[in-house]
């Protein structure tokens, strides 16, 4: 496992940029996200219970995967088993799946189709904690012989999910992740967890295959949650975040972001090196719902236009310096994208960033060539109209004598 950037392994993963993270299960049911068997300390007998009337009637997975490629994204991740234990997919080790209750279908199955008929990454989510078996909440000192079960149960159900639905791009697991969890919901080390072992194992399984940091290894990419780091970031990392405000899991009171927020998430994090992992928590039916698809249609189409400027690009600035006094900075070989999120009404846009002379400059939305002039350590780009012609935001496209070179303010 490597988070090397340059690895021709992770190479698809870092041009990607975006992606399309999917929670649901059982819970859509309850519609209060998630966490609500926990939280609400349902009893397991009533939480088994949703499992005979969860039928989604509309689900399709290849909607989802052409939503997804509607709206920019390049892979998908979905929620194969979550902290409260029911399977998406067929397992020999429990009864507790979509194919044993009243659904009838193995909902993984046709997700890791879909995804692959619509070109898409397939990324499979997968939880290291598992609310079925008390031995979790006991941890191994207190019940040792528990917490044995528990962890052959992970193994047993991660490879399965590895050996009967084909090659799968990325495996991301939930907890324990040293840097963010340990301590909070009892995580052991990797060493209880068996970490090395299983890794070995997915290794030889699935060559290629990328893991990200929760299963107890360092992993090929970090995963900081509801987050856009600042400025320089060590290795490859992946930004999760919601839609909504809190939930990752279906739940209609939680309001959602306006477009215009999600896409300064992505655009943040992207200047910084990082991937965009952006959730959607489909109803019990199966089915996004409206306000995500109305978002996730307009990014892409913002997408459609100003793409270049965010799939395949690196970060320029170093250090915590993210961003220009309009906006962010990415690049691509010989190409700088000025990401311009705060329009100015006087025709021209000031740049103290980049080193080198600009051969071209073009506005995206328009494909008008603009003037740019050097004026001390300035670039100044002129010749824009007062009003913004693309909305939220804008991009120029800066041909520059060579490889983007940035420069500090003094």
């Amino acid at each position: 496992m490597s988070d090397n950037p340059n690895s021709e392994k992770i190479r698809w993963f870092t041009n990607a940029r975006f992606g399309m993270f999917i929670h649901w299960g059982l819970y859509a049911l309850l519609g209060r996200g998630e966490w609500a068997r926990y939280t609400e300390a349902i009893p397991p007998d009533e939480y088994h219970a949703l499992a005979q009337q969860f039928q989604p009637r509309h689900f399709d997975a290849t909607a989802w995967a052409r939503l997804a490629k509607a709206a920019g994204m390049k892979y998908m991740v979905l929620t194969a088993k979550h902290h409260d234990g029911f399977c998406l997919f067929d397992s020999q080790y429990t009864d507790f799946t979509s194919v044993k209750s009243a659904a009838k279908r193995d909902f993984v199955a046709e997700y890791v189709a879909a995804c692959r008929a619509e070109g898409l990454g397939v990324g499979l989510y997968f939880t290291v904690k598992d609310w079925e078996f008390p031995a979790y909440f006991d941890g191994p000192e207190r019940n040792p012989q528990g917490w044995a079960a528990l962890v052959d149960h992970f193994h047993n159900q991660t490879k399965e999910l590895l050996t009967n639905y084909g090659k799968i791009d990325i495996l991301w697991f939930d907890c324990p992740d040293d840097a963010n969890f340990r301590g909070g919901w009892g995580e052991q080390t990797p060493d209880v967890w068996r970490s090395q072992e299983l890794g070995a194992w997915i290794e030889e399984a699935q060559p290629g295959i990328l893991i990200n940091n929760r299963g107890g290894l360092p992993g090929d990419f970090r995963t900081p949650e509801q987050t856009i780091p600042h400025g320089s970031q060590p290795g490859v990392f992946e930004s999760c975040v919601t839609m909504t405000h809190k939930h990752w899991g279906y739940c209609p009171a939680d309001p959602y972001k306006d477009v215009w927020r999600i896409l300064d998430e992505l655009i943040s994090c992207v200047a910084v090196g990082g991937n965009y992992l952006l959730n959607v928590g489909p109803d019990p039916d199966g089915v996004i719902p409206l306000p995500a698809c109305a978002r996730l249609l307009e990014i892409g189409r913002w997408l459609e236009t100003h793409g270049e400027a965010i799939y395949g690009t690196e970060r320029l600035l170093p250090d915590w310096w993210d961003h220009t006094s309009t906006g962010r900075i990415t690049t691509k070989d010989n190409i700088a994208y000025l990401i311009v999120q705060l329009w100015s009404p006087t025709g021209s846009l000031s740049l103290n960033q980049l080193q080198n002379d600009v051969r071209r400059a073009t506005l995206l939305a328009t494909g008008q060539t603009l003037t740019v002039r050097r004026e001390g350590r300035r670039l100044l780009i002129e010749g824009l109209s007062p009003l913004p012609p693309a909305l939220p935001f804008n991009v120029v496209k800066l041909e520059l004598d060579g490889p983007a070179a940035a420069q500090f303010y003094y």
